[in-house]
């Protein structure tokens, strides 16, 4: 099992692998698909994606977070009053200390909480000092705009299906790296048993002219019959050449992808150790494979948590041109004396306020609500588009998959059994030399027929386990068969 730390991602390996020590670079399939999962430096910035869908889930989830507050005023103040009985001035100097301590709470349904603890001190030359110390409870409760857990939580929601949204978007993009890099890796293969071949045809045609040319020597055949020997020999040299090319190349193309850091001197040793080994016997049920697809594509996933999204956005942009109209409700109860702890005392007795109203709000016209309103719908439409488009695809998708393993199918069965005549032309033209009824270039095209065949052998084989590849990844089953698997944090 490997555990990645940002979006957890398992990898239970099926079957055995075959273990290779790393000074040898022997890679199997399924340890290349491993190595890509931990070294891949695009999956590495996909994997934050997840991260930074669920820190905005946190945020508003956070909106409904009671909030602790505090507040301390201290006031001085030097002031001239005239005397209303006598009309003489007379100086005033107050202060005033006042403290409050509370807990306010959003709820889903609409509703503002406020409990608080207050303590008020006065203290004049004109009057004794005095203590107030106040308990306040306080409920505001939106009755139109704003009201219920159905806009309330919609954002919240939304950021859910967020989350759920950039997960689908992960395992989509793992498994078109799980894709990219078996056939890359299969690839890979093709190329190097492709230069074992024509390393064996490069044998072949060094050794027949070395024959020809010691029959030559003897006088048993003419000058003229070297000719088509040394040119099947310099064209296998060329096909050396660009087959050693091509695996060169199909190289890059892997390493590229599952060792991003690798310096280049100890890429050329790397020897594949997986076989491209078929059961060419699968039989696929086309309806099967669409059912599956319609289910398991992350795409089609991602597109309907797309598509609520945007349906809650509806219910916001609806609820959005309602009136505002709230109650609030303010209720309080005093204690005062001539000390801060007395009059905490006094609050056993029938000081109380209460305050009890209505607020009214709305905007004429409202154009920008229905604007948005009007948006949220335009998008919702286009979501559900989308998605039915996506559809679409996907079984376009699978029935290209399915065509392309029919064939590929087909032509492993078929490039055997060229190859295996080719070989039969081959041994027939060289016994036709043997005993003078036959050219050296006979036996050159045969020879040439011969390589051509088992190269399009080895092209074929390769060709149907990518075929297989592609056809897992579109009806969406490759990471599970792959024994991937993704999940959330604490899954």
């Amino acid at each position: 099992m490997i555990r990645f730390t940002v979006t957890t991602l398992w990898i239970l390996a099926a079957g055995a692998l075959h273990a290779q020590s790393e000074s040898s670079w022997g890679l199997s399939v399924e340890e290349a698909v491993i190595k890509a999962l931990q070294n891949n430096r695009e999956l590495r910035v996909q994997q934050l994606v997840p991260v930074v869908a669920g820190a905005f889930e946190k945020i508003e989830r956070g909106v409904y977070d009671p909030e602790l507050y505090a507040s301390f005023e201290h006031i001085e103040e030097i002031a001239s009053e005239t005397s209303r009985s006598t009309g003489g001035q007379f100086s005033v100097e107050g202060d005033d200390v006042e403290a409050e301590l509370g807990l306010r709470q959003r709820l889903p349904f609409g509703t503002e909480l406020e409990a608080s603890v207050a303590s008020t001190r006065s203290i004049s030359n004109r009057a004794p000092e005095q203590q107030q110390a106040r308990y306040g409870l306080s409920i505001t409760q939106q009755l139109l705009r704003g009201f219920g857990t159905a806009v309330n939580l919609a954002s919240l929601r939304q950021a859910k299906l967020d989350t759920l949204a950039s997960q689908y978007e992960l395992a989509g993009f793992t498994q078109a790296l799980v894709a990219e890099v078996e056939t890359a890796y299969w690839n890979f293969v093709a190329a190097t048993e492709a230069i074992a071949v024509f390393e064996q045809s490069l044998e072949l045609a060094q050794s027949q002219l070395d024959e020809i040319e010691s029959r030559i020597e003897v006088g048993s055949l003419s000058k003229n019959q070297a000719a088509a020997a040394r040119a099947e020999l310099a064209l296998q040299q060329q096909s050396l050449i660009d087959a050693q090319s091509e695996r060169s190349q199909r190289l890059y193309e892997l390493m590229r992808r599952i060792y991003p850091d690798l310096p280049v001197e100890q890429v050329l040793p790397l020897q594949a150790t997986s076989l491209p080994d078929i059961d060419s016997s699968l039989q696929a049920d086309r309806q099967a494979h669409i059912q599956l697809a319609l289910q398991a594509r992350p795409e089609i996933e991602e597109a309907q948590l797309r598509l609520q999204r945007e349906q809650l956005e509806t219910v916001v942009t609806r609820n959005g041109r309602l009136p505002q109209l709230e109650l609030f409700i303010n209720l309080g109860h005093s204690g005062y004396a001539d000390s801060f702890r007395q009059s905490f005392r006094e609050n056993d007795g029938d000081n109380h306020d209460y305050t009890v109203g209505f607020e009214f709000s709305q905007v004429l016209g409202q154009r920008a609500a229905r604007a948005r309103d009007r948006i949220a719908q335009a998008q919702t439409e286009q979501a559900e588009q989308a998605l039915a488009n996506l559809r679409s695809l996907v079984r376009y998708d699978v029935l290209l998959a399915l065509n392309e393993l029919e064939r590929a199918q087909k032509q492993v069965s078929a490039s055997a059994v060229t190859r295996s005549y080719n070989a039969q032309s081959l041994a027939a033209e060289e016994d036709r030399f043997e005993v003078g009824s036959g050219t050296s270039l006979d036996v050159a095209r045969a020879q040439r027929d011969l390589v051509q065949s088992r190269i399009a052998e080895i092209q074929a084989r390769v060709a149907y386990l990518i075929a297989k590849v592609e056809l897992y990844r579109a009806d969406g089953s490759l990471l599970e068969r792959r024994g991937i698997r993704l999940g959330g944090e604490g899954d």
